[in-house]
Order: C-alpha cells, then structure tokens, then sequence
C-alpha cells in the first residue's frame, strides 16, 4: 500500500513539474495614425488658394504633407504643406473643404501601439503511464 502510495505521490510531483506556466502573449508594436494639433488658421487671403498657419510650437511639418482643419460647426478642409515659413507662421494650399480664420489645424502622427501577437500553439507531449509491477 506504501508503494502506491509512494508512486501515486511520485507521480504528482513528476506532473506539477512538467506543468509549464501559462505563457503570456507576446505583444507587436503597430503604428496608429491619431490627429495631433499643430496650429490654428491665422490668414486666408483674398484668392482662396493657400492659408497662413500658426503653429503652436515648433513647426516639425514635412513639406508636402496633408494637413487638415476642423471648425466649431463641423466644418473641415484639407491643406498640403508648402514648406515655406517664417517664424511662427507656414503656408499650406488648400487642397479641399470649408475653413475660416481659427479653424484648428491637424496632422496625422504615426503613434506606437501594442496589440496582441497570435501565439502558436505547441504540441502537446504525450502522457506516459505509469504502471505498478
């Protein structure tokens, strides 16, 4: 009775050690595109075919990127930057939409974002028998 005792218990122990932990997800950085304000529309002039921006900081803008603008009453409009400036100031087409001076202007920054990775399942091993002799 000892023996199957002894075997019974043996054999727990042999199985709560080869108990592996439940592994964590692995997590994969994606980029997300989120609106971050840059500025505010300062001057519109009179032909309607580029915008004065003030920007609210330094200006880190890249030339010929897309910028957008978003008024109170839903109003939006697109603008490609010029890559002229001249000090707190930039100028941008307007490439589509409705703005007014004090719309809110927009670019799209690529923000870090973690998602869950897929984990791959491994095999599970074979549970051997054991028997008394």
């Amino acid at each position: 009775m000892k023996i199957l005792q002894a075997a019974a218990l043996f054999l727990c122990v042999l199985l709560i050690a080869c108990a592996e932990k439940p592994e964590q997800k692995p997590r994969e950085k994606a980029e997300t595109e989120r609106p971050r304000l840059v500025g505010r529309v300062a001057s519109i002039p009179s032909d309607r075919k580029f915008v004065l921006i003030q920007s609210y900081g330094s200006w880190k803008v890249e030339t010929g990127s897309i910028l957008t603008t978003q008024g109170p009453d839903g109003r939006a409009a697109n603008l490609r930057v010029t890559g002229e400036k001249l000090g707190q100031y930039a100028a941008a087409d307007i490439q589509s939409g409705t703005l007014e001076i004090g719309d809110g202007v927009y670019t799209l920054t690529k923000i870090p974002e973690y998602v869950e990775a897929p984990i791959e399942e491994e095999p599970e091993a074979p549970v051997e028998e054991v028997r008394e002799g």
